[in-house]
């Protein structure tokens, strides 16, 4: 064999921790500009590769969970820097206090990524199978990270390659966690030819592989998998723009009462939705004579109302819940999966609401499975909130459900990366289902997606407006919405046995 075409014995010798940790939290520092609102979704490719290959060179487990840990800093720091602006602009926590919840928050996720490095370097010391053993770890964390715990899947990668990126084509059939695995593949890739490993031949086979998944992505995203069950129906999805700081103050409560009224006598369309948390009371303390106006003025209009509100069962009972406005008894829906910290508080961190200032706290739980709420002669499958991030929760409303519906109330985030980050979800929900999503929000992102994740409508940010979106009716199921995330995990856990298996067989 040629020298040429030997594979490197890495590394030749080990580079300072501290520059590898300041490379590698760069790099996922730079990751963060493939989501929304930049969506340049080559850059946590190539931050992965960055990543990767540090891990093919390291020769220690801690070196490559340090260099992983760096990584996850830089991109969760960035990333969901936005939590500051909800605990300290708006909840009221003092800043070094705020600042020191966040930092922690951050530590706590970087030890995903930080994991899938210390497991590559254990379980697979040839470096070429290192990196395919890094691709598959790094997907099963980034699936763990979203479901110990409750979950916190914000910026997986598989979401920063919606709705452009050719990978996008594989979500309907693997879900965000299979377009993750599918990026980072790419990305082991990358780094095996920037490091030259394997021969010749090796590198090449490699090559053609990683164009074959860009390839296959870019041919599946032309398969329709759902088909239209219905005339396309017209949609107001009311933005009130009312300010978080202003929202359950006395003074602005009969102005934000009207307000409303007016969006829903003038919105030209069949289903008129209000964004989470609309109106600033209980259901049931809504002056009687005001739900009676917004019924009539449905009836006499041919409208349905579906409202964001908080619904009371009992003086310490209460759901987020979104409830259509029509006559006699109507199941709504009741949000499941509560935020920590801003709707139910962990045991043993009650302390914590002595320093914010949330309004309400330990919301009760909606069932599991909740069927979808038909209005307007349509079924529409509902998520409050950041329920539209967990794909698993929002397939369990298919296929009765034809649309998909998302109410929010981003306002706790202010001019953040968060409303934008959030709507890059509901995009990838469109694309892993099949069906048209729509949101209302109180301050944006307010937008009608289509079912290959592409914003098709939406109103500008922090205006008052009402958006009307013609959306079509969809039935059928995508494989996703068959399997969920159990196709994406037992390839990834495949993929890195085969990986261990292989290096165990092959020296380094």
């Amino acid at each position: 064999m040629r020298q040429a075409d030997r594979t490197p014995a890495y590394p030749p010798a080990p580079r300072p921790l501290a520059l590898v940790s300041l490379a590698a939290f760069i790099a996922g520092a730079v990751a963060v500009a493939g989501f929304a609102p930049f969506y340049l979704w080559p850059l946590p490719i190539a931050s992965l590769a960055v990543l990767f290959a540090m891990w093919a060179r390291e020769p220690g487990r801690w070196r490559a969970f340090t260099a992983g840990y760096a990584f996850g800093l830089g991109f969760f720091l960035v990333g969901v820097s936005w939590i500051y602006v909800s605990l300290h602009d708006y909840g009221g926590m003092p800043m070094i206090l705020t600042a020191l919840a966040v930092l922690l928050f951050c530590a706590y996720l970087a030890l995903f990524p930080a994991l899938a490095g210390w497991l590559a370097v254990r379980f697979a010391a040839n470096p070429a199978w290192r990196l395919v053993f890094a691709a598959a770890a790094f997907a099963l964390c980034e699936w763990l990270r979203g479901w110990l715990f409750t979950g916190f899947p914000w910026l997986s990668i598989g979401t920063s390659q919606a709705p452009s990126s050719p990978l996008a084509g594989f979500a309907p059939l693997l879900g965000t966690y299979g377009v993750t695995l599918l990026a980072a593949a790419v990305a082991a890739v990358l780094a095996a030819l920037a490091l030259r490993l394997g021969s010749g031949m090796a590198r090449g086979i490699a090559a053609i592989a990683g164009l074959a998944i860009l390839g296959v992505g870019a041919w599946v995203d032309g398969i329709e998998f759902t088909t239209p069950a219905g005339a396309p129906i017209p949609v107001a999805l009311l933005q009130g723009n009312i300010p978080q700081e202003l929202k359950w103050r006395d003074d602005e409560r009969a102005r934000i009462f009207s307000d409303y009224r007016a969006m829903i006598a003038a919105a030209p369309a069949k289903v008129v939705v209000l964004p989470e948390t609309a109106l600033p009371a209980f259901l049931d303390e809504l002056p009687p004579e005001y739900l009676a106006a917004l019924r009539e003025e449905a009836n006499a209009h041919g409208k349905e109302i579906l409202l964001g509100t908080v619904e009371r069962t009992s003086p310490n009972t209460y759901y987020n819940s979104v409830v259509p406005l029509v006559a006699g008894h109507v199941a709504a829906y009741r949000k499941h999966h509560l935020v920590p910290f801003g709707e139910f508080v962990p045991d043993g961190f009650k302390w914590v609401m002595a320093v914010l200032h949330i309004p309400l706290d330990d919301f009760a739980r909606g069932a599991v499975n909740q069927p979808a709420l038909t209005v307007g002669g349509t079924a529409f499958g509902v998520a409050i909130c950041y329920e539209d991030l967990f794909g698993e929760e929002v397939i369990q409303s298919l296929p009765a459900a034809q649309v998909l519906l998302n109410v929010s109330n981003d306002a706790w985030f202010g001019h953040s990366l968060e409303p934008e980050q959030h709507l890059q979800g509901s995009q990838m929900r469109a694309l892993e289902t099949g069906r048209w999503m729509v949101r209302a929000t109180n301050t944006g992102a307010t937008a009608a997606i289509d079912p290959k994740g592409r914003v098709a409508t939406r109103l500008p940010d922090f205006t008052r407006g009402t958006l009307v979106a013609n959306v079509e009716p969809r039935s059928g199921m995508t494989p996703y919405s068959q399997w969920g995330n159990w196709a994406a995990i037992c390839a990834a856990a495949a993929l890195a046995l085969l990986a261990a298996w292989r290096a165990r067989h092959e020296s380094p």
